[in-house]
Formats: structure tokens, sequence, C-alpha cells
């Protein structure tokens, strides 16, 4: 095995710790999966009124994003992976956070672990990428608006900071991604009938 197959293996395998399912688990709620949207996100399980719960989530979501990529351009560094691993790496650590292994290929929307990304991949864009999120989530109270907003810059952020590489090509991808996993959001937004946080 490759030390690029290595590298992009384990990004895969950190995210697929949904940390919605394991959170839940230990504050002994529901599975996020039978309730509410049945998504294993930190939205959802504020839905049990548990708030340390849905930020232990958030937080464990977002920095997994941040640790599969710190991981992967200290081992692509360190064994002289091609160029290419760490973006491949950023990609799979995402995708594990989508479809996990461990949770039955059944994953959350991606949005705490994107955010996790662009911060390890460069801390600026992540910066403004949260930035961003807060003023929507703030104005409208609608999560996936919020979201879809960060998720149509980070691609445009990537290639501003880093060119036509892997890495922004990388991020077109978790944009695309972000956008199919919220199809029924953007159906909802359209309708006028996606709720706001509180609803």
């Amino acid at each position: 095995m490759s030390a690029a197959a290595f590298i992009i293996a384990g990004a895969y395998l950190i995210g697929s710790v949904s940390f919605a399912v394991v959170v839940s688990r230990a504050f002994r709620l529901p599975d996020p999966r039978a309730y509410g949207s049945g998504n294993p996100g930190a939205t959802n399980v504020l839905r049990t009124g548990n708030r340390l719960a849905a930020l232990l989530t958030l937080a464990g979501d977002g920095v997994k994003g941040w640790f599969g990529v710190v991981v992967a351009q200290w081992l692509a560094t360190s064994t002289g992976a091609p160029e290419w691993t760490v973006p491949a790496a950023a990609l799979a650590v995402f995708l594990g956070h989508l479809y996990p292994v461990f949770h039955g290929f059944k994953g959350g929307k991606g949005v705490a672990t994107a955010a996790g990304i662009a911060f390890a991949l460069h801390w600026p864009l992540g910066l403004a990428l949260l930035v961003v999120w807060t003023i929507m989530m703030v104005g409208f109270k609608i999560s996936s608006l919020a979201a879809l907003t960060a998720a149509v810059l980070l691609p445009l952020g990537a290639f501003h900071f880093f060119d036509n590489t892997p890495t922004s090509w990388a991020m077109v991808a978790v944009c695309l991604l972000l956008f199919w996993r919220h199809r029924a959001n953007i159906r909802r937004l359209l309708e006028g009938e996606e709720r706001a946080i509180g609803r």
C-alpha cells in the first residue's frame, strides 16, 4: 500500500466517526438517525433539547475534519507523498463523514466537517467562512441557508488562495456534495417551507 493510499484511507476512517451517534450514546439520547430530519448532525441532536450534546457534536465533527487534514499534511511531508495526497485526504475525510463505514454509510450533511477542513487547509479561509455562516445564521436563523452560502464561497476562496490546484478542485467537490446532501433543504427553501432555528 503506497503512502498516499494509506493517508487517504486513514483520513476516510477518521471522517467515518459520527460524533452525533457517539455523543448521543454517551448522553443516552435517541439515535439521531431515528428522529427529526434523520440526519446525524448537530442541528438534529439539538432537537432533543440537549444543547451540550449538540455543541459537542458540532465540535467533534469540525475537529475531525481539521485533524484528518493536519495528519495528512504531516504524513505527506514526512513520507514524500505526491502533492495531491493532502487534497485527496481532505475529500476523503469529508466523504467519511457523509458515508461512514462505522455507521452503515449513513452520515451527516458535512457542514462542520467542511469547516474543519477549511481551517486546516488555510485558517483565514476557514475564518472568513465562519464569519459568513454566523452572519447568515444571526440574520435568517436558517441553518441550511447559512451552510449553503458558506458552501458557495468555499471553492471561490480556495481558488483565490490556492489558484488552479488539486486543493481548489477538491473544494469544488466538497461544495457540490454539500449541495447534494442539502437537496431536500433547497427544495423547502424554494417553496418557503424551511424552518428557522427555534421554530
